[in-house]
Formats: structure tokens, sequence, C-alpha cells
């Protein structure tokens, strides 16, 4: 019986993209994986964020044009001044 490494989660496509360059990722969380695999494929990192980017654009512009209107929410308590 092989050793099983849980990745409760981790991105699926992450500890897909690790076992193809034969990464280990026991004892990583999301975090440490994504910066290890930016750093050994930083090609592929490039992918995966642009893929999110478009996969998320509508809700990233939704989100802009809602600051846009109505402000932050932090916006009461900065001085005027700043």
């Amino acid at each position: 019986m092989g050793k099983i490494e849980p990745n409760f989660g981790i991105d699926p496509e992450l500890i897909e993209q690790a076992r193809a360059l034969g990464i280990s990722t026991a004892g990583m969380d999301e975090r440490a994986l994504r910066l290890h695999l930016q750093k050994v494929d930083p090609t592929g990192a490039e992918t995966r964020a642009k893929r999110w980017a478009q996969e998320n654009a509508e809700a990233i512009a939704d989100h802009n044009r809602r600051i846009a209107e109505r402000g932050l929410l932090s916006d009461y308590i900065r001085p005027r001044w700043l």
C-alpha cells in the first residue's frame, strides 16, 4: 500500500500539476504549493492566473463598478485630507 497524501482544501488542478511535475505535496498548504509551483513552473502559474482572470472577469468588473458607484466600506473612517 502506497503513501497517501491528503490535500484537503487544495485546488485539484494544483495537485494534478504537482503530480505531473513529480512534486510531493505532503505537508504543503495551497499557498505554499502555489509559491513552489511558481518557482518550478512559472509558465504554468501564469497560464492559471490568466485563466482565473478570464473566468472571473465579469465578477471583477461588477465589483469595480460597485466600488466606483458606492465607494469603499472603509471610506467613512479614512481622513478626508488623504
